[in-house]
């Protein structure tokens, strides 16, 4: 890339000017601020005590040894502490020439051996996926989709949470009040009718809390010693000593769940590599936690528990096995760890999971570290905010989720609807309209929740999510179809255009050379975007650039009125940027249409 040139030559011109020499990793470079006349802006102030100038005349001496030794810069500007370059044409020619039929452009293609674990989704089976899982399973695809792109070799891991006391609270339900009720004598999907009996369990098992509290039980006691509570326990015990009656009911109900997360995950896009199961995973990490116990890593109370004390690792003592010899949730996550590293070997162990867990990730890396694994520290907990609607956080055993399903008819009706407001398809077939309003619609909700940084929390609103301007994922889609438009209309394919292309008389428009520009930091993107696991900076430099292109195709004559050689050019530069923007949308999940 053009700015390690950049640090390169002011290294050299620091070297000679001040007799000092400066590693090329100590200068400060950046894009050029939009206000301002230039392409890269190279920070001044650091310099000064090598200097020993005032601002300006560091600045200016320095910008003539760079356009003196780099025959790219066509001029410079100093604005105040800032040192601006300008390139000539000819640079962005030049990459344009030598990068528009690269098929693999802005993607690494040298693929690293070593294995890189992602895990994302992690539902449970005692309940449909909802909004909050949307966003695990978009970040987590998209994530797995970029670092791909920087040559990691991905394996996306899928744990399904299908054991412990929240599935009793379901399976118990359905066992008391279901009277044998299936996904098909209720035409609901699996996983929905899994989630009416938990959400049955907690109203009635409040109820019963209420009643305690009634007679002089305290909340805490009155939780622990409702009956239902007390059921549900038993059969989590009986679970766990493999009664063949109790797992019996808990394969069957299961697998309804099971078929109807595999409908959600298609519609949604989304995939893994390998599915695990902590039924299968959680008697390792007791056996783990066993031989922790035995080699005096772990201690016991009196009531037969088993905890590690994390005292000198600044936190406390930690549950790992229930007095009934019954695992938790750290327990399980344990044997899953060391299941990935003794299968994986990983270069990093990257899990997916939102930041009301960051503290559960802390405790985990530093008991696995306690009990000898070194490897701990490759696990990277990437923590994500809620996603929140506007009246308020969602509760799975209240009811109050938005249905992942029940989302996307949503979402696909308003696209309908806002797509034939517009009056553009009437040439479409049936068949073609459906496949437009599910790309349409999956775009917009993709886009949506892509573009927020992970960290952070956000409002999701679907009918700001589905517009045809500003920044959503319809608008970049409109983009791309209109550039397919562009081929339509001159009646031949883009690689016939290339074939006529010729560029040495050229003379760039400045939106041409801003669009050339942002192809050209594509690659940088993708880069950074792998480093910071943020899908947010390829969902924002898109709409950088399909803003950019449409503000090029509505001021600037493509096809007509211009001499054939530019009409060459614009077709080809349009191309170079439909396949940007459909590469980077694809890092998101997102399908671009052929039209709209």
């Amino acid at each position: 890339m053009i700015e390690k040139k950049i640090a390169e030559k002011a290294s050299e011109a620091v070297e000679k000017l001040y007799d000092v020499k400066l590693a090329v990793e100590s200068f400060q470079i950046e894009k050029t601020n939009i206000e301002f006349e230039g392409d890269y802006t190279l920070v001044v102030f650091p310099l000064l005590q090598y200097s020993k100038k005032s601002l300006a005349e560091t600045a200016v001496e320095i910008g003539n040894f760079l356009q003196e030794h780099l025959k790219e810069i066509e001029s410079f500007e100093v604005v105040k502490g800032f040192l601006n370059l300008t390139f000539n044409d000819k640079f962005w020619i030049v990459f344009f020439a030598a990068n528009i039929k690269n098929d693999h452009y802005g993607f690494n293609t040298k693929i690293n051996k070593t294995p890189f674990v992602v895990e994302y989704s992690s539902p449970n089976t005692n309940k449909p996926l909802h909004l909050g899982h949307i966003r695990n399973n978009l970040l987590g695809y998209s994530i797995s989709e970029i670092l791909k792109a920087n040559g990691k070799n991905v394996i996306k891991i899928n744990l399904i949470n299908d054991r412990g006391i929240h599935i009793c609270k379901s399976m118990l339900a359905w066992i008391q009040w279901g009277d044998g009720e299936t996904p098909e004598s209720s035409g609901l999907k699996g996983d929905h009718l899994i989630g009416k009996y938990y959400i049955m369990f907690d109203k009635k098992h409040k109820q019963e809390i209420k009643d305690l509290v009634h007679r002089g039980y305290t909340e805490d006691d009155a939780y622990n010693q409702a009956p239902l509570m007390l059921e549900a326990q038993k059969m989590l015990q009986k679970w766990e000593n493999a009664d063949e009656e109790i797992l019996a009911i808990w394969r069957l109900m299961n697998s309804w769940v099971y078929e109807g997360f595999n409908k959600t995950y298609e519609r949604l896009g989304v995939n893994f590599d390998k599915i695990n199961y902590e039924s299968k995973t959680y008697l390792q990490g007791k056996k783990i936690v066993e031989e922790g116990l035995e080699k005096g890593l772990l201690f016991q109370k009196e009531d037969s528990s088993v905890w590690v004390d994390l005292s000198g690792e600044g936190l406390d003592e930690k549950l790992l096995l229930r007095s009934d010899g019954t695992s938790v949730y750290i327990t399980q996550d344990i044997g899953t760890a060391q299941r990935r590293w003794d299968e994986y070997h990983p270069e990093e162990l990257l899990y997916v999971v939102g930041n009301e867990q960051i503290y559960h990730f802390d405790v985990l890396r530093k008991v696995l570290k306690k009990l000898g694994s070194d490897w701990a520290d490759r696990i990277y907990h990437l923590s994500y905010g809620m996603v929140e609607l506007p009246h308020g956080r969602m509760k799975s055993r209240e009811g109050t989720v938005v249905d992942a399903d029940d989302l996307m008819d949503e979402m696909y009706v308003t696209a309908r609807k806002t797509t034939e407001e517009l009056g553009k398809t009437e040439d479409f077939t049936r068949e073609e309209l459906d496949r437009l309003y599910t790309i349409v619609s999956l775009g917009a909700l993709k886009y949506f929740i892509l573009k927020v940084d992970p960290k952070k929390n956000m409002l999701f609103n679907p009918e700001e999510s589905i517009d045809f301007n500003g920044n959503t994922g319809p608008f970049i889609q409109y983009t791309y179809a209109r550039i397919q438009s562009v081929f339509r209309k001159a009646g031949n394919k883009p690689e016939e255009f290339l074939k006529k292309l010729n560029l040495n008389k050229i003379e760039l428009l400045g939106i041409e050379k801003n669009i050339i520009k942002l192809i050209y930091e594509f690659p940088q993107v993708v880069k950074q975007a792998g480093e910071n696991y943020s899908p947010a900076l390829v969902a924002n430099y898109c709409f950088e650039l399909v803003k950019e292109y449409n503000h090029y195709y509505q001021d600037t004559p493509i096809l007509k009125r211009v001499d054939p050689e530019v009409a060459n050019f614009r077709v080809a530069l349009s191309w170079f940027a439909g396949k940007v923007i459909k590469k980077a949308v694809g890092l998101l999940g997102i399908e671009v249409p052929e039209r709209m």
